[in-house]
């Protein structure tokens, strides 16, 4: 048997089992599919990217911290975190300004969940990176440049 059928067949059997435990439904994956924003992930600009995902002019915060490396050897695979002490956190997102789709990640806080992610993203070339936290309906940003020296999006 093959390594991608095994795994297949490993992941087929672990959502079988949330199923029949009543952990996972076809309603609720379902729901998680349509709530995917295909606008906002198809944007060209920070500012665009923003607005698909309901938001105005962002408030810069110092309550928002980004970890990312000064200088990403290797544009394909960088990674970044997140962490909000903003106060309602209800969702965290990982803009990229100069790639051609600006909004590299999105993630939704659950209501007593630390508002902390940590992901890896592809960049094509040195950009700022923007944190986007949507708390209490408001949108809060904060920015670190990140300097790629081998191309990952097409670079």
């Amino acid at each position: 048997m093959s390594e991608t059928r095994r795994d297949f067949m490993k992941l087929t059997g672990v959502f079988g089992l949330l199923a029949a435990a009543g952990l996972l439904t076809a309603e609720e994956a379902l729901a998680q599919q349509q709530a995917w924003n295909k606008a906002a992930f198809e944007t060209k600009s920070v500012g665009d990217a923003i607005k698909a995902l309901g938001g105005g002019a962002p408030v810069e915060s110092k309550d928002i911290a980004i970890t990312a490396p000064d200088i990403a050897e290797n544009g394909a695979v960088v990674p970044v975190g997140v962490t909000s002490k903003i106060p309602k956190t209800q969702a965290v997102y990982v803009l990229v300004e100069k790639n051609p789709n600006v909004l590299a990640a999105g993630f939704n806080i659950p209501a007593g969940t630390e508002p902390s992610v940590a992901t890896r993203i592809k960049m094509g070339q040195t950009s700022n990176v923007y944190a986007v936290v949507k708390a209490d309906g408001k949108f809060y940003v904060a920015s670190k440049e990140v300097k790629v020296t081998l191309g990952g999006c097409g670079g």
